[in-house]
């Protein structure tokens, strides 16, 4: 059997970049149970309520939903427990660092396989005021209306 490659996007929650202004982002490893990896490997989760928190120089995703494996029998994980992530050493100093500022947080983004191991994506995050979010929209659909103009400018043009 070949060895999978490249990277297989199972979850992802842009609910975040709505809600939360990325700072910056880390890829991190998961300890997982065999049957998390199965119902992953059928691209079933959820990271909608997920956040990740520093206990003990360690970092853990909470809340994040990984339905029970169906073929599963007594050794089925519980849907929602927490879950070690691993992270190199200067990575989680940097983030513990950084979160014990005022309004900072850490926040997974997206849940995927890369080269056959499963991996999320957290983000440093600082929470959007509701006027942040308003002009982020507002600049979103502004940005949107200019490419459609300008694609029908090059349509006419041709023409």
């Amino acid at each position: 059997m070949a060895k999978e490659t490249g990277r297989k996007l199972i979850a992802q929650n842009k609910k975040a970049r709505h809600d939360y202004l990325i700072l910056d982002t880390f890829e991190a490893g998961l300890v997982l149970t065999g049957t998390e990896v199965k119902s992953l490997r059928l691209g079933r989760a959820s990271l909608v309520d997920g956040f990740a928190q520093l206990d003990g120089g360690e970092a853990w995703l909470h809340n994040v939903h990984i339905p029970e494996y169906t073929q599963g029998t007594w050794t089925n994980h519980s849907a929602r427990r927490r879950r070690k992530m691993l992270l190199h050493r200067s990575e989680i100093d940097k983030l513990v660092h950084k979160t014990q500022e005022t309004g900072h947080t850490i926040v997974p983004l997206a849940l995927y396989f890369k080269d056959g191991r499963a991996k999320v994506e957290i983000a440093l995050a600082k929470g959007k005021k509701e006027y942040d979010k308003r002009q982020t929209l507002r600049e979103k659909q502004d940005r949107r209306e200019s490419d459609r103009a300008m694609s029908a400018a090059r349509r006419r043009q041709r023409a």
